[in-house]
């Protein structure tokens, strides 16, 4: 059976999360009608503004489809890239680095994930019974990986995308010195229906609105200028409160790019990744979508007519953002809630991909995970994003540095058996290259 064959019905093994079973409240505290009154006092002439730039992103979104493609450059190439191919990928927030490590070297570290999984058959993951995803994070692979100088000049690329309007606010910033933040890897089978990541946003939920500084990162859109709205602009991001409720599994680190490595071939309809590829429209509307609603009696047929929308912050829901574990999780964008993101459409698979290619994408952009794998082998990844070298980030990647030392889990995840306990963990003397070594936090000083 080729690739992209349909699987008998018969074979395929279903895997459903029960979101009922995570307790996601779609309603909000009563106290966030304020919030909303809080920003609307802001801004002057609010409701007119954003009414105005509401209409103007409901038009832009009608024609996002046209160009929803995802860059593709090689990593020999990184540093002589034109500026129309930087730009693009500023444009579209996203993009696949191809060769960035070594064939050989990644599928040693693939059969090494595969044996320290076998060696140590009581590692946490999911599904139950038939793990694929894994909450492991110093695997000797993953800190190999990770300490990888490619794969840091990679990430350091996706930085320098960053800037900072005034050169007074760089201090502590430096876009060029790369940090490590530890994730986890899948290995995905095929013929699973997997309904884990529909399309959200990591790296805050309600934080992007409640969180004041974090809030600046959208102030032109919140002003009505949303076509000005930078989303490569530092300020505001290096200080943000991405995790105001200490929620275990939000991240409090910054990262410019979220990213993972692929450990083997993957195409469409293999369980990939899919992309939302316009990062200033899918921010505008995603930040202007708590303001409005549908209205109660419809002006036309059309339900995405912007005519059928009305400006109103009476309410203290948060279209996408839900409550969870005594915080929120989002946003979740899906066809109920924003329906003008037209996500069956629009969500775009990431083109076939390699051992030691890269996939990239914005730490704003909406993403999502191909529910079938109708290939033929394992899909595997690393997630690796990329991370900065900022005042907050090196904090973080201190404690992270005490955890990987004690073979713990870091800092900002559910405590599980520390992994020292296992077969294969990585250790300090893996990493031999001064650039991995720093990234992991052995050299940092923290003021």
């Amino acid at each position: 059976m080729g690739a992209g064959s349909a699987i008998p019905t018969p074979a395929i093994r279903y895997w459903k999360i029960n979101m009922a079973s995570e307790e996601l409240n779609p309603h909000m505290p009563p106290r966030f009608v304020e919030l909303k009154q809080e920003i609307a006092s802001t801004y002057p002439d609010f409701e007119e503004r954003v009414t105005r730039a509401w209409n103007e992103i409901l038009e832009e979104l009608e024609s996002t489809t046209k160009e929803m493609i995802i860059p593709h450059v090689s990593y020999a190439d990184l540093d002589s890239l034109t500026p129309e191919q930087v730009e693009d990928i500023r444009k579209k927030g996203c993009v696949v680095i191809k060769d960035v490590v070594d064939d050989a070297e990644v599928a040693k570290w693939r059969e090494e994930l595969k044996e320290f999984v076998k060696a140590n058959p009581n590692v946490p993951g999911f599904p139950e019974g038939d793990k694929q995803f894994f909450h492991l994070y110093w695997t000797r692979s993953q800190v190999l990986a990770r300490a990888h100088p490619n794969v840091l000049n990679a990430t350091t690329f996706l930085n320098k995308l960053y800037h900072v309007k005034d050169d007074a606010q760089l201090d502590g910033i430096d876009l060029s010195t790369p940090l490590v933040y530890a994730d986890r890897f899948r290995i995905r089978h095929p013929g699973i229906q997997w309904d884990a990541h529909p399309p959200h946003v990591d790296g805050g939920a309600i934080e992007r609105w409640e969180d004041p500084t974090f809030r600046k990162c959208f102030a032109e859109i919140l002003s009505g200028d949303w076509r000005k709205h930078d989303p490569y602009d530092l300020e505001g991001r290096v200080n943000a409160r991405s995790s105001l409720y200490q929620r275990p599994g939000q991240a409090t680190i910054f990262r410019t790019f979220q990213g993972w490595l692929a450990l083997s071939e993957t195409a469409p309809h293999q369980g990939t990744l899919k992309l939302f590829p316009d990062i200033v429209t899918s921010n505008a509307y995603s930040i202007l979508r708590p303001f409005f609603r549908p209205k109660a009696t419809p002006v036309s047929d059309d339900p995405l007519d912007a005519k059928n929308w009305e400006y109103d912050i009476s309410s203290p829901d948060f279209p996408g953002i839900f409550g969870r574990d005594k915080g929120f999780v989002g946003p979740r964008p899906n066809n109920e809630t924003h329906p003008h993101f037209r996500l069956d459409e629009t969500m775009t698979s990431v083109p076939k991909v390699y051992p030691g290619d890269m996939v990239f994408w914005h730490c704003d952009l909406v993403h999502s995970v191909e529910k079938e794998h109708t290939g033929n082998n394992d899909s595997a990844v690393m997630y690796i994003p990329a991370v900065p070298t900022t005042p907050q980030n090196k904090e973080y990647v201190r404690k992270q540095n005490e955890t990987f030392v004690q073979g713990i889990t870091p800092p900002d995840f559910a405590k599980l058996t520390p992994e020292a306990t296992y077969i294969g963990t990585g250790k300090p003397e893996d990493i031999v290259h001064p650039l991995g070594k720093h990234a992991m936090g052995f050299q940092i000083e923290v003021a």
